[in-house]
């Protein structure tokens, strides 16, 4: 037999139909593929016959997560060329039946199952959450999604966000500026859209480790009102306010947004959790922070957006990010969710596209999960710590690529007669 490299390439290339970008490497040592590319590493034959019995993107997760398989060289630069190969196929327009009728198509799997070994799907990692899809989105299914994305281990979490402890894009002054620099600026930027000002009530939704309501609290003398559903993050905020000697101004709550009973408030701040709220919730979700908003007052609401497509109903949420890291997230394009706010009353005074800041910020996190990689592991577990280096560095890309942003939507309930409060030049960002 030849070499499990050479074969596995032949055999992967008559299945796609285009040679491979990347370089092979088995577990016999053997290599086959384009010299100085990144190379593939197959590590065992569990990692092809997981690929058999799920082909595609979640087949090739469960490998990376279970260390069957892994990357040798530039990360960013294989995760580029597999892309062609995995997520953006769509000019191939054969059915599976086509395929499945291709003679050489039922050759090539026949060999790879003969390269697999015996025959027997592998259990799924521990790290893919199993749930059924039936209930998305009630209180209690998001309290479970949240606690398996956020409820992950604080001590991991600084690692990979450094001492700002903030989990959303940062605002960079410049590509070589420092991430705590870029995240300050960012906090700072949301307290201006907003015209914070000393005594005002801010709800702060999807509140995180806290950061944005310490700032708030500390350099703008707001009273701040933090919700979160993940109890490690809560524990971790309520220490970092009474460290700072915010208790008087600072209140962290292991809350749903639909429960908050005690506006209104002077403004609130929705940044990185209206992923997590869900197509069918998200009028319900704006109309509840309609609700908790003063007359005049302001929403920022910092999301994360997809590229609209053709047919909307088609959109399906990614396979590997659904099973392994945001269970039951779901993006929506940038205008609408901007008709969801203005159906709930909102009026939408600004929007600021920084898809490019999030790719920076996105890098920087992968740099240090990788600086302090054995730690990781201990922390998260090997499994864990690949899915959170495979998923970050992914997404960068994305960004990058214009494949997703992210976007701040300024809004503001304005009263009936029409007194927005905004200035005139609203990019100015004045009181």
């Amino acid at each position: 037999m030849a070499e499990a490299a050479q074969r596995l390439k032949s055999l992967v290339e008559q299945l796609l139909g285009v040679p491979l970008p990347v370089r092979i490497r088995a577990w016999d040592g053997s290599q086959a593929g384009p010299p100085g590319a990144p190379a593939l590493v197959v590590r065992n034959r569990r990692a092809v016959r997981r690929l058999l019995f799920k082909p595609g993107e979640l087949g090739l997760a469960r490998a990376w997560v279970a260390g069957d398989l892994d990357i040798e060289g530039d990360l960013y630069a294989a995760l580029d060329l597999m892309s062609e190969l995995v997520w953006e196929r769509g000019e191939d327009t054969r059915t599976l039946l086509q395929m499945v009728r291709d003679p050489e198509v039922r050759a090539a799997a026949r060999g790879l199952v003969k390269v697999a070994g015996l025959p027997l799907p592998p259990a799924p990692p521990r790290e893919e959450v199993r749930r059924t899809r039936t209930h998305l989105h009630t209180k209690r299914s998001d309290r479970r999604a949240i606690s398996h994305h956020y409820d992950v281990g604080n001590d991991f979490y600084e690692i990979v966000l450094g001492p700002s402890m903030v989990y959303s894009c940062a605002y960079w002054p410049a590509p070589d500026a420092t991430l705590e620099k870029a995240q300050r600026d960012k906090l700072e930027l949301i307290c201006r859209k907003l015209s914070l000002t000393t005594g005002q009530r801010l709800l702060d939704v999807g509140c995180g480790w806290g950061s944005l309501a310490i700032h708030a609290a500390r350099e703008y003398g707001v009273n701040v009102v933090g919700i979160t559903l993940s109890q490690e993050q809560a524990a971790y905020a309520r220490k970092r306010v009474a460290d700072e000697g915010l208790t008087d101004r600072v209140e962290i709550r292991v809350q749903d947004y639909r429960d908050v009973p005690d506006g209104p408030y002077d403004a609130i701040a929705s940044v990185g959790m209206a992923e997590h709220v869900g197509a069918e919730r998200y009028l319900e979700y704006a109309e509840d922070l309609y609700r908790l908003l003063k007359p005049g007052g302001r929403l920022l609401n910092h999301q994360i957006a997809r590229r609209p497509q053709c047919d909307e109903s088609s959109y399906s949420v990614d396979e590997f990010i659904d099973a392994y890291v945001f269970p039951d997230g779901e993006l929506a394009p940038l205008g609408s969710t901007v008709g969801q706010l203005e159906r709930a009353g909102f009026e939408v005074r600004d929007v600021e596209a920084i898809r490019e800041h999030y790719g920076l910020t996105l890098r920087r996190w992968v740099a240090n999960l990788e600086a302090d990689w054995p730690r990781a592991m201990r922390l998260a577990g090997p499994g864990r710590a690949r899915v959170w280096r495979l998923y970050m560095a992914a997404c960068a890309l994305a960004f990058e690529h214009n494949r997703i942003g992210v976007n701040q939507v300024l809004a503001v309930r304005t009263p009936e007669g029409g007194e927005s409060g905004m200035p005139l030049r609203a990019r100015t960002w004045g009181a």
